[in-house]
């Protein structure tokens, strides 16, 4: 059942992001050929119509299209891509990962609209903590390290994870915080600038506060959230760039799949609702990980597509159409190699 859980996930996710492509293009007036659910051969399909899209289902659960017309030739014809101003095409392209966003902030309001968001505040101190020497106590909100505004207890765990190496190497950072309402600023010392937010800052937090019936609330800390797993995949991409991540830490769809699962069953036990909420969570993650993931500007990406888009403006004219195959295929031969190597590595941690 988890695994089933995960391809359930994974098809909603795409889904949306072909939808987001498919509202855009119907917005716009562009012909929508086939819209679909998975790769591969057909496994089902149905043809509207009025609007003469193809609606299909094919038997690869992993992957989608939004195939429109003149999307990959130089059709200029009434209904297709290309007759549409770069602007219009910029939007098309990009709604695909925009829709992600909108999904990851849907479901992250569920959440917190249920349970509660996840607050700044401190929990907890350490005897050493270099918070507590500043004057901070337990029921303090911390509203800014290191120059960084915190917005929920992760930024916090994201600051000493990603950030603080890199610019204390030791020394001294600015905090803000809320005493009983009102605005503190202290500077802290380090011993260490690797290693947990408890062990680095002596901090402990989490935890959930209500904001049922909280319409605004629950809105901004949705919102928040998934600003934290944009800016956490980001940082992780660049962690990747810097060699600080090895093969082992990076999984593809099996290894997702299987972190899905085993969280399935770990979680199953504690009921359902749990089950569900948890099962949203990684919703969230993902589906904001792969709007990140196709904004990077490389070729086959939406992101290569729109900077191949923003070219087009700046010359005043289309790209030759065999270049432009040129680069999509150069792009999507690289992504395979990629993916392949992935899946080798996700097998052989499975094995």
């Amino acid at each position: 059942m988890g695994i089933i859980t995960a391809v359930i996930i994974f098809s909603v996710i795409v889904l949306f992001h072909e939808f987001g492509h498919f509202s855009a293009a119907r917005l716009f007036g562009v012909e929508v050929i086939e819209f679909s659910l998975g790769m591969g051969p057909r496994l089902l399909s149905h043809t509207s119509e009025k609007s003469g899209t193809r609606y299909s289902v094919k038997c690869l659960p992993f992957g989608g299209s939004c195939q429109m017309k003149g999307e990959d030739d130089e059709d200029l014809g009434e209904g297709s891509f290309g007759s549409k101003k770069i602007w219009q095409r910029i939007l098309i392209v990009a709604a695909g990962p925009v829709f992600n966003f909108l999904l990851a902030f849907l479901f992250a309001a569920v959440i917190i609209g249920t349970v509660g968001y996840d607050a700044p505040v401190v929990a907890g101190l350490t005897e050493d903590s270099p918070l507590a020497a500043a004057g901070i106590v337990t029921g303090d909100e911390i509203t800014s390290i290191g120059g960084r505004r915190i917005t929920i207890y992760r930024d916090i765990v994201n600051y000493v994870t990603f950030d603080l190496e890199d610019e204390i190497t030791p020394g001294s950072i600015p905090v803000e915080w809320k005493h009983d309402g009102a605005a503190q600023r202290a500077e802290i010392s380090l011993n260490r600038t690797q290693g947990t937010s408890s062990g680095v800052l002596g901090l402990y937090g989490g935890g959930r506060f209500s904001a049922q019936g909280n319409v605004l609330r629950i809105l901004g800390y949705s919102a928040y959230e998934v600003r934290y797993w944009i800016t956490t995949t980001v940082k992780s991409l660049g962690m990747i760039g810097k060699g600080r991540v090895s093969v082992n830490d990076i999984s593809g769809p099996v290894g997702i799949v299987g972190v899905i699962s085993d969280t399935y069953k770990e979680t199953k036990r504690e009921g359902s609702f749990m089950l569900f909420l948890n099962m949203l969570n990684m919703a969230i993650l993902l589906s904001a990980n792969l709007g990140v993931m196709n904004l990077i500007p490389f070729p086959a990406l939406d992101g290569g597509r729109i900077v191949l888009l923003v070219i087009e403006g700046i010359r005043k004219k289309k790209i030759g159409e065999n270049v432009e195959a040129y680069i999509n295929l150069a792009g999507f031969a690289v992504l395979m190699a990629i993916m392949v190597l992935v899946l080798f590595n996700d097998i052989r941690k499975i094995l």
